[in-house]
């Protein structure tokens, strides 16, 4: 019961007597913290108790809230095994290469024992511990560990209220899957549906009405209506709460990435919410799953059409249905229901293949390896099985957006810009994959249009183009770049199957610097280019990286600069200003932010949430300033924003 926390807030006069008689008669007999319940019961604000216990225990304290946006670095979490952080309640947040030293979030922090334990399983030479929530620490770990993305609903207590709403909802409608399809509300999406459920043409004509386009089925708001429903349907599966909502945002990002068109995005993310209706009995059917065990491959033989025929009134796209009608194929044509294979089987299927086994590998304990597994094992897993279940390219551009390798590479790489030209999303995905590999900055464009664009906003090293394009020709293309300022040198390369004399002669004409026929192996390919540019370019300047604090934070940028040793600048704007910090080998030298200078800028900097980076490693800092080693400014940073300082 903790009773110790009780007392505690008794004696600093946080709570009254009869708070303290309630707060000990509510979880008598129970399991839950005293911290939990004082907060639960709104007997205290949680500034005020994490301060107590904080200054109890002469430590920090990291509130909920910072805990559920932390985005901690995958090495960090590596140090302490998932099953220890759960049954110690501890969840690791910094470590410091330099000094050996681990930081983390405790409900105990003064647990000598705790922090022997967790020193002898991390192999750190010190650990560091502040205090948090019990129940935010836990939700910590749920988030960060195995991906729950309602780990911390719970504990807002408007999130709560709703989905408790929604699931009111649910059990008064007995919503099974087969109902699925009629709980839409007459009044269209965005208005309530309690207390009553509509017809299946209801459904139809608001599929009409919303979605007009090629993908049918479509539009963010069916799309988030989908992701409240399924959500409400997978509420009481445990291992897989959550399940298709994560399969989803997963399939999104690898579509966006490849730069599909948005309508066919929007048809595929569809279907990775639908692919497990009517398929949620004793076995959970991924693709990993239905190609290594028979129960699993009879039971997908037998579902595998169910989503469609449950929805059949409903007008989905072309792709949601294949994408869902063919997501057992296999790579090596040993799957069903065609036996179809490489890049025969529709682009969306074998997407949702890979994305629907990592999620069941990292969410759900009853996988086949019994254990949620950490991204990087369960991108393992899918290596594993590269050319027999899954598209190798595929699992290679999965590993590599998953695993927040490819922003982290641009940061510690000297990179050239590259536009790759063609409409086969295919070919320059496996392409652009393997630039990054070798230190590019890719972009791609699908049309003639969107080429111009983006060479007139962009600043590129190189383009490679297609001949053959949708509206146009790639030459002409070309031709039209030379008569502008900024493509009147561009180094172009046509990589095409157009393998004429004519259309060759033409490409030298205009001053390209190779032609290369489709198919070439790709490695040489990229090698090639890198060559020719390391040879072309006199500047001897590394390229610049740009990105949103969205997809990486401020702390994180800060400890990849500072580990890669990087020199030169980290600019920042943001709706609360612009600043910039200074590199020296790694270590920061200076920060500019409005009115502050040296650390003060950069503890103002770290409250920035949403914004834009830049990184210069052309600028030259000037003499050191700031004093103390990045992890401490982190630090402190942090520790000022908890408290408001």
């Amino acid at each position: 019961m903790n009773k110790k926390v009780a007392d505690l807030l008794l004696k600093d006069g946080l709570l009254k007597p009869e708070q303290y008689e309630m707060l000990l008669g509510h979880v008598s007999g129970t399991s839950q913290r005293v911290e939990d319940a004082a907060l639960e019961l709104g007997l205290i604000a949680e500034p005020e108790l994490l301060k107590c216990l904080a200054s109890h225990y002469q430590t920090r304290f990291v509130s909920t809230e910072k805990l559920s946006k932390a985005d901690i670095v995958r090495a960090t979490l590596e140090l302490v095994p998932r099953k220890v952080a759960e049954t110690f309640a501890v969840f690791p947040v910094l470590f410091d290469p330099a000094t050996h030293a681990l930081s983390v979030v405790a409900a105990d922090p003064d647990d000598k024992d705790l922090l022997r334990e967790i020193q002898h399983v991390s192999g750190a030479k010190e650990v560091k511990a502040f205090v948090g929530r019990p129940a935010g620490v836990r939700a910590a770990i749920a988030k960060a560990y195995g991906g729950d993305i309602h780990a911390f609903a719970i504990l807002d207590r408007q999130a709560h209220a709703q989905f408790s709403a929604m699931l009111d909802v649910y059990e008064r409608n007995l919503m099974s899957e087969s109902s699925m399809a009629t709980a839409l509300a007459r009044e269209g999406v965005g208005t309530s549906t309690r207390g009553r459920v509509v017809s299946e043409k209801d459904l139809v004509n608001a599929g009409k009405t919303s979605a007009t386009t090629k993908a049918g089925f479509g539009g963010d708001e069916l799309l988030e209506l989908l992701n409240v429903m399924l959500s409400l349907l997978e509420a009481s599966r445990q291992d897989l709460r959550g399940h298709s909502a994560q399969v989803a945002r997963l399939t999104r990002r690898i579509l966006e990435r490849m730069n599909v068109e948005p309508v066919t995005v929007d048809a595929i993310v569809a279907a990775s919410y639908l692919h497990d209706i009517g398929k949620m009995g004793q076995y959970h059917l991924t693709a990993l799953n239905v190609a290594e065990y028979d129960g699993h491959k009879l039971g997908a033989q037998k579902a595998f059409s169910t989503p469609r025929r449950l929805l059949e009134s409903v007008r989905f796209a072309p792709e949601t249905i294949e994408t869902l009608e063919h997501m057992y194929e296999r790579y090596d044509g040993k799957g069903f229901p065609n036996g179809t294979k490489e890049k025969e089987i529709p682009l969306g299927a074998r997407v949702l293949a890979i994305t629907d086994t990592y999620a069941d590998l990292t969410q759900n304990p009853r996988n086949p390896y019994r254990k949620t597994l950490m991204p990087a094992e369960a991108c393992g897993v899918l290596a594993k099985f590269k050319e027999k279940v899954f598209d190798p390219h595929l699992v290679d551009l999965f590993k590599n957006t998953v695993m927040g390798e490819d922003l982290r590479a641009r940061l510690l790489a000297n990179r050239y810009f590259a536009l790759l030209v063609d409409a086969d999303p295919e070919e320059t995905t496996v392409l652009e994959l393997r630039m990054i590999e070798a230190g590019f900055e890719v972009k791609t464009a699908r049309s003639i249009e969107q080429a111009l664009k983006l060479l007139t906003d962009g600043n590129f090293d190189i383009v490679i183009g297609e001949v053959d394009l949708p509206q146009g020709d790639g030459l002409a293309l070309l031709e039209q770049a030379r008569k502008e300022p900024w493509g009147k040198d561009l180094p172009w390369v046509i990589h095409t199957r157009k393998q004429g004399r004519q259309e060759a002669s033409r490409a030298f004409e205009l001053g390209v610097v190779d032609y290369v026929a489709k198919p070439a192996p790709t490695d040489v390919f990229v090698a090639k280019l890198k060559s020719m540019l390391d040879q072309r370019s006199a500047r001897g300047n590394a390229r610049g990286v740009q990105g949103s604090l969205r997809e990486m934070g401020l702390p994180e940028l800060v400890q990849v600069l500072f580990h890669g040793r990087k020199t030169g600048a980290l600019r920042i704007r943001a709706a609360g200003g612009a600043g910039e910090i200074h590199f020296t080998d790694g270590n920061i030298v200076n920060a500019l932010f409005g009115n502050a200078r040296g650390a003060d800028a950069v503890y103002a900097m770290i409250k920035l949430q949403d914004g834009e980076f830049g990184v210069d490693p052309s600028f030259k800092p000037g003499p050191r300033v700031i004093q103390e080693s990045p992890e401490a400014l982190l630090l402190e940073g942090m520790r000022r924003l908890d408290e408001g300082v």
